[in-house]
């Protein structure tokens, strides 16, 4: 897959349609978010008690609290979310770039980065947070003495695939979109009492891209499949 050429270069344009969006709508868009979803519920609720794992691209954090028997260090590019998400004590947050995560290698039993891939702007980012994630799970351990499953990622992101929803998008329909955020401005301030509108970009993935990225970045297939207009995908190393 070739990569799409934004003017200014991928960083710059995520900057702009990405980082300094989500630091604008930070609190409109965490009052929107307070349901875990099913797949992600289950994948944390079904760890182990004392797994110690990662939330990569964390938003306000509302997974941290799904499971109180296992850790989460949770990050986000957004000052603003990572604000939000520290609330959720005992867990930590942090503000990381998911293409330069400060975690060791070889280290955590499981991580979670829900919708943030798709923000990336080329395939070969995508590709690199991936690995990025990847890296920092325990690898599998093959060994008749102490045999180790390793640690499993699971990634969700959305779909090209959407034909149902109100969106409408489906296969044949451009990938790399921008998808507008509207946020309703203070109504006690006359001056600035209507709706503004923001504009987020996403690339939309097609059957089979997830999957294929995974393998690229250097990670296997454990489980995959199709959740309300997301492809989801649990790997391993």
């Amino acid at each position: 897959m070739t990569d799409t050429h934004f003017d200014g270069g991928p960083q710059a344009y995520e900057e702009t349609h990405v980082h300094q969006v989500y630091e604008q709508i930070a609190h409109h868009f965490s009052s929107t978010r307070y349901k875990p979803w099913p797949i992600v519920q289950r994948f944390l609720q079904e760890l182990p008690t004392g797994s110690v794992g990662l939330d990569v691209g964390c938003g306000n954090g509302k997974y941290l609290t799904v499971n109180p028997n296992i850790f989460i260090l949770a990050s986000d590019r957004s000052e603003s979310l990572v604000r939000i998400a520290s609330q959720h004590q005992p867990q930590s947050s942090l503000i990381a770039d998911t293409l330069s995560l400060p975690h060791p290698s070889s280290s955590f039993d499981f991580a979670i980065s829900v919708a943030v891939v798709h923000h990336l702007s080329s395939h070969t980012r995508r590709v690199q947070a991936m690995a990025a994630i990847l890296d920092t799970l325990r690898p599998t351990v093959k060994s008749d003495r102490r045999p180790s499953p390793g640690g499993r990622a699971l990634i969700y992101v959305w779909a090209l695939e959407q034909k149902t929803s109100r969106r409408g998008w489906d296969d044949g329909d451009e990938q790399d979109v921008m998808v507008p955020w509207v946020m309703q401005m203070k109504q006690d301030d006359p001056i600035n009492e209507h709706a503004k509108t923001f504009h987020r970009y996403y690339h939309l993935y097609r059957q089979g891209e997830l999957e294929n990225d995974v393998a690229e970045a250097g990670g296997s297939i454990v489980e995959s499949g199709y959740e309300k207009d997301n492809w989801w995908a649990i790997a391993a190393r």
